[in-house]
C-alpha cells in the first residue's frame, strides 16, 4: 500500500517504440514555422533585388521617365505631365517613322532636351506654305493638331533633309522653337520615343502612332529639276 508506485512503461505502438529507432523524426510546430518564415523571407528578398535589378535594365536600357516641360506639343501633351520615352529608339528599334513623338538633345546646346513631332525623313524635301507642311511636293494630313494654336500661317523655302537627319515641329506651331527656327536634328541626338502617358492618373494612355494620320507621299523621280530644288534647300 505505501510502497513506490511502479513506473508505467511505455506502451509500444505497433511493436515498435522512439527508443528502437534514432533515425525517427520528431517534429516539432514552432520549429518548422520558424523555419518556413526565414525560408520565405528569403525567397521573398530575392525576388525583390531581382526585380529591382530587371527595373534598373529597363530604365537604363529599355524605357526613362520624361517630364514635358512647356507647351510646344499641345494639344497632345501638356506642361508638367510626365511619360516613359522608349530608348530602344536609339538603337533603331523600332525605326524613327512620320509622326513619331520624340526626345532629343537640342543640336545647339545638348545639355537641354527637347519632344517633337518627326514630320521630314531623310532624304524628303520639306516645305511650309501659310502654315501647310508640304512634303516632296504634297500636302501632309495632319488632323492631330489644333487649328486654334495654328493661326500664324508662316511659310518657309524648302529644305532638303540629309540622311540620317529629321526634320521636327511642335504640334503647337505658334508656340514652338523646332526645325523651322534652328535645322534638323541628327539622328544619333534622338534618344527616345513617347510611349506611355503615366502622370496624371486621370490622363494615363499609350501615345501611340497611328499611319492613317500621315501617308508617307511618294518621293519624287530624279530629274535635273529635282536637282535643282535639292541644291537650293542645301543652301538654306
Amino acid at each position: 500500500m505505501f510502497g513506490r508506485k511502479k513506473k508505467k512503461s511505455l506502451i509500444p505502438f505497433g511493436g515498435v517504440s522512439a527508443e528502437d529507432d534514432q533515425n525517427i523524426a520528431v517534429e516539432r510546430p514552432q520549429d518548422a514555422a520558424r523555419s518556413n518564415f526565414w525560408a520565405e523571407g528569403r525567397l521573398l528578398l530575392r525576388d525583390l533585388i531581382f526585380a529591382l535589378m530587371i527595373a534598373v535594365l529597363m530604365i537604363v536600357f529599355v524605357v526613362q521617365p520624361v517630364k514635358v516641360e512647356g507647351t510646344s506639343m499641345l494639344p497632345r501633351l501638356h506642361d508638367g505631365e510626365r511619360i516613359f520615352v522608349n530608348k530602344l529608339i536609339y538603337y533603331g528599334l523600332p525605326k524613327l517613322q512620320r509622326g513619331d513623338i520624340v526626345v532629343f538633345w537640342f543640336p545647339n546646346n545638348p545639355s537641354q532636351s527637347y519632344i517633337k513631332r518627326i514630320v521630314g525623313l531623310p532624304g524628303e524635301k520639306v516645305e511650309i506654305r501659310e502654315g501647310r507642311v508640304i512634303i516632296n511636293d504634297h500636302e501632309l494630313n495632319e488632323p492631330y493638331l489644333d487649328p486654334q494654336l495654328n493661326i500664324s500661317h508662316p511659310s518657309q523655302q524648302p529644305v532638303i533633309v540629309r540622311e540620317h537627319y529629321y526634320f521636327v515641329m511642335g504640334d503647337n506651331r505658334d508656340h514652338s522653337s523646332d526645325s523651322r527656327y534652328w535645322g534638323l536634328v541628327p539622328e544619333k541626338y534622338i534618344y527616345g520615343k513617347a510611349l506611355f502617358r503615366y502622370w496624371p492618373l486621370g490622363s494615363a494612355s499609350l501615345i501611340s502612332h497611328d499611319p492613317d494620320y500621315n501617308p508617307v507621299p511618294p518621293s519624287p523621280t530624279p530629274s535635273a529639276e529635282s536637282s535643282d530644288d535639292a541644291d537650293t534647300g542645301e543652301e538654306q
